[in-house]
């Protein structure tokens, strides 16, 4: 080492330099410290399960009978048991060996699941083992595991991420990774394997549990997601797990990030800043986000679905005939709306806003799903009777364009042809042309459109552009002029603004000012100023004038923005600490208490902690059949938006009041930064706090 490098080891070396490189910042530490408060149930020596009635499943047939022996599992509460019998203590307590994996992408929160099943099954038997599959189910299928350690859980205590053991998104779905991972819980002698996932990795579980009974091994799945869309429900609405963990500090993650472009925007008053975020199926995140920050518009894609367009329903009405059409929002009319609003918005002086767009809001577009079914028709059609390939006969986009504008015309000459019609034609062609390409791309081995690779937010935005240009053109999207500032300018120039107003503003006496739809260029304010007689013939605009119309004639400029795998990195809020750490001690009790088959949540999530209560939800009865590379499957079925809860309609009620298209301040809201010390930080999701007005709501509305 040289005197050089041994000076540098020594200033590295000064406390005060240690604290400020550290890979653990102060922060970290508290966070790492934080003890989640435990539910009433966990808070005894022991806990028991007892079954809990009048909670009713439609049963799937499939599920009947590729999952018997689970499908008739209970609900069971877990509670604290403070007088057990000897034979229940030496049960409860005896030694055990449990693997836990985690599946699919990270979710704040999963950390404290392995806290929490860890403290509660060492407390019950210090000689408990539990190991940790590495890189997901790969673990669990290739046998890689590491035993978890008090050391490994207190430097992982509250924090974000899967980092402890990673994660995977293989699926254990064919009889030979069953059959390597039946051997695996052997190899390790477990009595029991938790799967921590989403909706297809509590699938897994299920088809695991029902595979693995013989060998005695339970399995207990735990819901997670960010995206929010594992809520159970029984046949009659009764919510049973408000939510999956992870949720609730991703969105507040995105919320405060998108926050601070609501700030930017309303300082630079330049941009429009188009933020999408995580939500394939379904837009809780973007229903969260809209609450937490008042963005200037926020789409909700089950809204969309459920819109009927009214003007054409009538119309059909009064031609004697069904328009069919009219259900389901279009790409086109939704441009519309966005570019009303923008325009809106400008003429108030206000060029400028937030756009919250979910990720998957182009699946509830029915057009497009419309597009998807008779592409595929027309692609597969022609290459069956073509004997060859659509996409090697027509390689340039135009080539399968013009084929199209066949097929359309072929529609209005043959009445039984309706796979492609004229208004298929007009809609897709109002389409950009990099989606258009994108729809009429290869499809899949089993034919299925692969939806994943749409850039969303663009596919919309184009449109709007497009749409704003023309609306520039027509006059109609320009910047208002604030009358005060019209008058200061005019009065500077000795120029008479009560002269001049009606000439130039068609809502002359207003705060904000519009120029007049016909002056869109300075040629055509120059002829207009002429032909009413407030200049003379080749007399120029006065330059206060001209300055004036130049500020009105908006530019249209964008930031696009994705929230997803920053949220999914992200530390938990003090609700998701609570919750996954209950969560992982439920998991204990249902495995101390016999259960397999079952999901640990948590009941009355949207009431408070005070009101919460640990499950064992079965998940068989959850199961129905869906499409999946071209065939069905059983799978837990993802919950969408409820339209006609509070969270949502608060939103739709305040929709006007946060595009704020008035003369005065925006209504944007500023979250509390995530933080497990600040006082300042809701107690849980605000979609729940809204939620649980659901009776008082419904009354009221009756």
């Amino acid at each position: 080492m040289t005197t050089e490098d041994g000076r540098m080891a020594a200033f590295l070396q000064k406390k005060e330099v240690r604290q400020v490189v550290d890979n653990v910042s102060r922060e970290e530490t508290l966070r790492k410290s934080f003890q989640p408060e435990r539910c009433e149930a966990f808070a005894g020596a022991y806990t028991a399960v007892r079954t809990v009635s009048g909670f009713k499943f439609k049963k799937n047939r499939e599920a009947e009978k590729q999952l018997p022996d689970i499908i008739d599992n209970p609900v069971q509460q877990i509670y604290r048991e403070d007088a057990p019998a000897e034979d229940f203590k030496e049960k409860y307590c005896r030694k055990q060996t449990i693997g836990i994996v985690f599946s699919g992408g990270p979710a704040p929160g999963g950390h404290n699941v392995i806290a929490g099943l860890f403290d509660a099954a060492r407390a019950a038997n210090p000689e408990t083992v539990i190991y940790g599959f590495i890189l997901g189910p790969d673990g669990v299928i290739e046998g890689e595991a590491v035993e978890i350690t008090p050391e490994m859980v207190n430097n992982y205590r509250n924090t974000g991420g899967f980092s402890m053991i990673k994660t995977g998104r293989t699926k254990i779905d064919t009889q030979e990774k069953m059959a390597l991972s039946k051997t695996t819980c052997a190899k390790y002698g477990l009595n029991a394997l938790v799967i921590v996932g989403g909706d297809d990795s509590n699938t897994n579980a299920a088809f695991l549990a029902q595979a693995m009974l013989e060998d005695g091994v339970q399995v207990i799945g735990v819901p997670k997601t960010i995206d929010g869309d594992i809520q159970v429900r029984d046949d009659e609405g009764r919510v049973l797990c408000a939510m999956s963990f992870g949720f609730h500090s991703a969105a507040r993650g995105f919320a405060r990030q998108i926050s601070n472009l609501c700030t930017d925007c309303s300082s630079d008053v330049k941009y429009w800043h188009v933020c999408k975020v995580m939500g394939r199926v379904a837009s809780h995140l973007a229903l969260e986000v809209a609450l937490q920050t008042h963005a200037n518009i926020t789409l909700i894609g089950e809204d969309l679905a459920d819109y009927v367009d009214q003007r054409r329903l009538d119309a059909a009405e009064k031609a004697g005939t069904i328009d069919y059409t009219a259900y389901g929002m279009t790409l086109r009319h939704l441009s519309r709306v966005i570019c009303d609003a923008i325009v809106r918005r400008a003429a108030v002086g206000k060029n400028y806003g937030v756009i919250v767009i979910p990720e998957g809001v182009l699946e509830f577009i029915n057009e497009i799903q419309v597009f998807i079914i008779k592409l595929n028709t027309i692609i597969g059609e022609y290459n069956y009777t073509h004997d060859t390939d659509f996409h090697t006969d027509f390689l340039l986009l135009e080539d399968k364009l013009d084929y199209l504008r066949r097929l359309a015309r072929r529609s209005r000459e043959e009445a039984d042809f309706s796979v492609w019609n004229t208004r298929d034609d007009d809609l897709f062609n109002d389409i950009p042309p990099f989606f258009q390409e994108g729809l009429l791309m290869e499809r899949d081995s089993h034919g299925n459109f692969p939806f994943s690779q749409v850039e969303t937010e663009r596919v919309i935005m184009e449109l709007v552009t497009d749409y704003l240009e023309r609306l520039i053109e027509q006059g109609e999207y320009k910047i208002g002029i604030k009358n005060v500032y019209y008058v200061q300018t005019m009065q500077k120039a000795g120029m008479d603004p009560d002269y001049y107003g009606p000439f130039l503003f068609r809502n002359w006496g207003q705060d904000y000012l519009l120029f007049h739809v016909s002056m869109i260029s300075l040629k055509t304010l120059t002829s207009e100023l002429t032909r009413q007689g407030a200049i003379l013939d080749n007399e120029k605009v006065p330059g206060p004038i001209e300055k004036l119309f130049k500020k009105s004639i908006p530019k249209f400029k964008t930031q696009y923005h994705f929230y997803g795998y920053d949220g999914r990195g992200n530390d938990p809020t003090t609700f998701d600490c609570t919750y996954t750490y209950n969560l992982g001690m439920t998991v204990f009790s249902l495995i101390a208490n016999g259960a397999t088959g079952q999901m640990a949540a948590i009941k009355n999530l949207e009431k408070g902690f005070a009101k919460w209560v640990p499950l064992g939800i079965p998940i068989a009865p959850l199961m129905h059949l869906e499409e999946r590379k071209g065939r069905l499957e059983l799978v837990l079925e993802k919950s969408l938006v409820d339209v006609r809860a509070p969270a949502f309609q608060a939103v739709k009620a305040l929709r006007a009041a946060w595009l704020c298209a008035r003369s005065e301040d925006d209504h944007f809201r500023k979250p509390a930064p995530i933080s497990l010390e600040a006082t300042t930080e809701e107690d849980r999701p605000l979609t729940l706090t809204l939620n649980a007005f659901a009776d008082e709501f419904k009354q009221a509305n009756e």
